[in-house]
């Protein structure tokens, strides 16, 4: 099956470019160049990927990212001029699953939207013997099935993205384990780690509000200097 992206930059040129090399790595695209028009086409037709540019007009990325946030788990990719630590802590707290800072190598956004993608799908993928393999975790309230890439809390669905889900399932299959944000790093995002990276931290923050919002708990501990565990 081909996957579906959503390519949205209202510099044409850019937006033509990455269009060109996912095209070529099989990709089914779609351009939009403003925010209204991406939330249509996404109405329209749902991506499962979307590469979106932050600053536009009408409605601009950050906006575009909280509204696909209501209604769908899906992958988005931010682009942004701004390199600065706060532009990027900004644009992952509003969902984004990663941040890529302009100008950026068309070859390594490939190699990112590929990364988005084999870990939002590498379960949803999965056949009824994997499934029945992989099995369920249970802890507290929290039902964590890997296979189907879900979460119930008492009964009742978490939404959660394809990177928090990562998150909470390396760290609920390990309760009281400390793992540091590098082993959260390279186990999630499957890529090396670079000490100044506070992408880890981010997704803790919005997870950990999830959940709490959820149980009333604080489920995910901070060990100061050395990292993050949940309680067995």
């Amino acid at each position: 099956m081909n996957r579906r992206i959503l390519i949205v930059d209202d510099d044409r040129e850019i937006a033509e470019l990455i269009d060109i090399y996912l095209r070529n790595e099989g990709y089914v695209t779609e351009l939009a160049h403003d925010g209204q028009q991406a939330l249509d086409v996404f109405e329209r037709q749902p991506a499962d990927l979307v590469v979106l540019d932050i600053m536009m007009p009408h409605i601009d990325g950050l906006e575009v990212c909280r509204r696909l946030r209501r209604e769908a788990s899906i992958p988005i990719l931010m682009l942004s001029a701004k390199a600065e630590d706060m532009d990027k802590i900004l644009g992952l707290m509003t969902g984004a699953d990663d941040y890529m800072v302009k100008p950026f190598n068309p070859l390594e956004l490939v190699a990112r939207v590929k990364s988005l993608l084999r870990r939002s799908f590498q379960y949803s993928a999965a056949g009824p013997v994997e499934k029945e393999e992989a099995g369920i975790v249970r802890l507290g309230p929290l039902r964590i099935d890997k296979a189907t890439h879900s979460v119930h809390v008492d009964g009742r669905a978490l939404h959660l993205t394809s990177t928090e889900f990562g998150i909470l399932h390396l760290l609920a299959s390990s309760p009281g384990r400390v793992f540091s944000a590098e082993d959260i790093f390279q186990q999630v995002w499957k890529e090396k780690y670079f000490e100044s990276n506070n992408t880890v931290m981010v997704h803790i923050s919005k997870l950990r509000d999830k959940l709490e919002q959820e149980t009333g708990d604080k489920l995910i501990v901070t060990v100061w200097g050395v990292g993050y565990k949940i309680e067995g």
